[in-house]
C-alpha cells in the first residue's frame, strides 16, 4: 500500500507542469544557464560574511559530551559542553563534503548555540539575503569547477567567496525557500515510509527463512528439544550436527594476494558474492599457473558453497555456474556430504540460529571477522534430504517475491530523490515560477 502510493506521487510529479518566468537572460554560468530578468548575480563574500576563523575542532577523545551540536563537513557528528557560535549561520562542507552526490547535503543551517571544527565553511549570511533559500542555492551548485585537492574533495575559502550566487528579489527568495520547505517536506515523508516497509520487509524475510530451517513447513509436526539453546526446539525427525560433520571440506581462499591481470582466470572475494549474479565485468583475474597451484589447496566447483568470513561475514553463495575460479582468505569453501543439501544450508546461513551463535561465541555484537575453527563448530539442525529440498524450494518462492516488491520500492526511492534534487534546482535557478504556488 504505501510503496504504490508513493509511486503514484512521482507519475503525478511528471506530469505536473510549473510555468516559466515571462523573460530570461544569460547568467553567464554555464551550469545554470538562462536565470528570469531582474535576477541577479553576487559573489558569496558579498552576501555573507566569513566566520572559518572562529571554528575549532575537537578530537573525539577530548570532546566532553554535552547538548551543543558539532558540526562537521557533513552535518552534525556530536553534542558537547560550551559553544563557539550562538546565531542564525548558514554552513558549507569544506572538505569530505558529497559535492558530487546531489541526493546528499552539503550546505546546513544553524541555529542557536553551536560548535563547529574546520571541515565546515561558517557563513553569516546578510540580513537581505534569505539564509534559507542560499541553503538550497548551495545544495544545489554543480562544484565541478571549484573543488580542489587529489586525493580529498575540497572547496578552499577563496573558491567559495568568489562562487557566483544567483539572486532574486528577497521576496522571491523567501517564496522559493517556502515552497521548496513543503515540496520537500512531503517528498522526505515518503521516502521515510517507504524506508520503513523495507525495513519491515526484510525482517519479514529473515523471520519466514528462521521459521523454515528450524521448524518446517508443517505447522502441526511434534517438536522436541534440539539441546542447543540458541536453536531451542525442532521437527521430531529432524537431527542437530556440527557443520564439520556435514561437510567434507571447510577451507579458506589463499592467504596471500595473487598477481592480478587482465585476462586470466576468475578470483572473487567478498564483494564479488553480493549480487545475485557474479559480474565479470568488476572481478579480479590471475594467471592460470597461480590458479593451478592454489586449485592444489583449495578447489571450488559448481555445486559447494562460499561464505564470507572476513569483512562483511556470513554471505553465502552457491556455486551454480561452471567456470573455473580461486578465491581470498575473505571467503571459506564449504563442500558438503550428500546429507545436507546446499540450497538448504544456503538459507540456514543467514538466519538468526547462526548469527546467534557467531555473536555469542564472540561476545560482542560487533564481528567482522570468522575463523575456520568457528564455522566449522556450527550446529546446523536439519530434516531429511527431501523435506530439505522442499524446504528450500518454498523460501526460493517466497523470497522471490520480497525481493521484488523491496527493489520495486528502492527504485521508487532512487526515483523520489531524483525528483527532489530536479525541483530544488530548477526553483533556485528560475527555471519554473513558484511564485504563485
Amino acid at each position: 500500500m504505501i510503496a504504490q502510493k508513493k509511486y503514484s506521487f512521482i507519475e503525478e510529479s511528471k506530469s505536473f507542469t510549473y510555468k516559466k518566468y515571462p523573460s530570461y537572460k544569460d547568467s553567464g554560468i554555464e551550469w545554470i544557464g538562462e536565470i528570469p530578468e531582474g535576477w541577479e548575480i553576487h559573489k558569496t563574500k558579498n552576501i555573507s560574511i566569513n566566520l572559518d576563523g572562529k571554528r575549532v575542532p575537537i578530537t573525539a577523545n577530548l570532546r566532553e559530551e554535552g547538548e551543543t551540536p558539532y558540526y562537521g563537513a557533513t552535518g552534525i557528528l556530536d553534542y558537547v559542553k560550551g559553544h563557539i557560535f550562538n546565531e542564525d549561520l548558514l554552513l558549507i562542507g569544506e572538505d569530505g563534503a558529497p559535492f558530487f552526490d546531489k541526493t546528499k547535503n552539503v550546505s546546513f543551517l544553524v541555529s542557536g548555540k553551536s560548535w563547529i571544527n574546520n571541515h565546515a565553511h561558517v557563513l553569516r549570511i546578510n540580513k537581505n539575503v534569505s539564509r534559507d533559500y542560499l541553503c538550497y542555492y548551495f545544495n544545489a551548485c554543480d562544484y565541478t569547477q571549484y573543488i580542489k585537492g587529489s586525493t580529498r574533495d575540497k572547496l578552499n575559502q577563496d573558491e567559495l567567496n568568489n562562487m557566483a550566487v544567483v539572486m532574486p528579489p528577497l521576496q522571491e527568495q523567501t517564496k522559493i525557500a517556502e515552497f521548496l520547505d513543503e515540496k520537500t517536506e512531503k517528498i522526505d515523508k515518503i521516502i521515510q515510509k517507504n524506508t520503513e516497509l523495507i525495513n519491515l520487509l526484510k525482517e519479514k524475510r529473515i523471520s519466514l527463512i528462521n521459521n523454515a530451517v528450524t521448524k518446517g513447513l508443517d505447522k502441526n509436526v511434534n517438536l522436541k528439544d534440539s539441546g542447543i539453546d540458541w536453536i531451542g526446539e525442532i521437527p521430531e525427525g529432524w537431527e542437530v550436527r556440527k557443520l564439520k560433520d556435514l561437510s567434507n571440506l571447510i577451507i579458506d581462499g589463499t592467504h596471500f594476494t595473487p598477481t592480478y591481470v587482465d585476462k586470466g582466470i576468475p578470483f572473487l572475494r567478498v564483494t564479488d558474492i553480493q549480487s545475485e549474479k557474479i559480474d565479470m565485468g568488476s572481478i579480479k583475474y590471475i594467471p592460470k599457473e597461480e590458479y593451478l597451484k592454489l586449485n592444489l589447496r583449495c578447489n571450488p566447483k559448481k555445486g559447494d558453497l562460499l561464505f564470507s568470513k572476513n569483512g562483511t561475514i556470513g554471505i553465502p553463495k552457491v556455486v551454480d555456474w561452471d567456470f573455473k575460479f580461486s578465491i581470498f582468505v575473505s571467503l571459506c569453501l564449504i563442500k558438503l556430504k550428500e546429507i545436507i543439501s546446499v540450497n538448504f544450508l544456503k538459507y540456514y546461513l543467514v538466519s538468526p540460529a547462526i548469527k546467534e551463535q557467531i555473536y555469542v561465541r564472540s561476545k560482542t555484537t560487533s564481528v567482522t571477522n570468522l575463523h575456520l575453527d568457528q564455522i566449522r563448530e556450527f550446529f546446523i539442525s536439519f530434516p531429511p534430504i527431501q523435506e530439505q529440498t522442499n524446504i528450500a524450494q518454498y523460501l526460493d518462492k517466497e523470497t522471490e517475491k520480497i525481493d521484488k516488491i523491496i527493489i520495486k520500492t528502492e527504485k521508487n526511492i532512487e526515483l523520489l530523490k531524483e525528483y527532489k534534487t530536479s525541483l530544488i534546482h530548477n526553483a533556485v535557478t528560475g527555471k519554473i515560477d513558484v511564485r504563485g504556488e
